[in-house]
């Protein structure tokens, strides 16, 4: 059976940041079939609607029986409704081996940071290291992650 790193393998920035969740930038059609293969049941893409993606992604996902979320995460306003949005996404599906991604991984890293810090205890140190793996280059994403988790932090999971 194959296994979720080997099914992101080529996948820029490719990174499995817990045993369920694999994070990184665009998959091709070949690596939705090979997660399928590992047991994925969900694709969470960050990217805006018109982001050219080479294929159709949301209808390739639906091909292999993976479900398709879509929560687009753009070069605007990073606000607490919208990091709300993508740590729902990725609570609701906590039991789920998980993809998620942007173009790159960078998008990720905010609420992956977060999602980490918040919902799996990690320390910051660590949270950033696998976000920074996960391909996080902006400052402004790192922030917003740091930011909104500190903010929640004592509020617990879901808050």
């Amino acid at each position: 059976m194959t296994t979720a790193s080997e099914a992101i393998r080529g996948i820029p920035n490719a990174c499995q940041a817990l045993p369920n969740l694999v994070t990184g930038g665009q998959p091709g059609p070949k690596h939705l079939e090979a997660l399928k293969a590992a047991g994925a049941a969900v694709v969470l893409d960050i990217r805006e609607p018109d982001e050219f993606r080479g294929f159709d992604e949301a209808a390739a996902v639906r091909e292999t029986g993976m479900e398709y979320l879509n929560i687009p995460v753009g070069h605007t306003e990073f606000s607490d409704p919208l990091m709300e949005q993508v740590l729902g996404a990725l609570r609701r599906h906590a039991g789920d081996l998980v993809l998620f991604h942007c173009a790159s991984g960078n998008r990720c890293g905010g609420p992956l940071i977060a999602h980490l810090l918040l919902d799996h205890g990690m320390d910051e140190e660590d949270a950033i290291a696998v976000a920074f793996r996960g391909g996080l280059r902006s400052r402004a994403l790192l922030d917003w992650g740091l930011d909104y988790a500190r903010r929640h932090h004592d509020a617990g999971p879901g808050t």
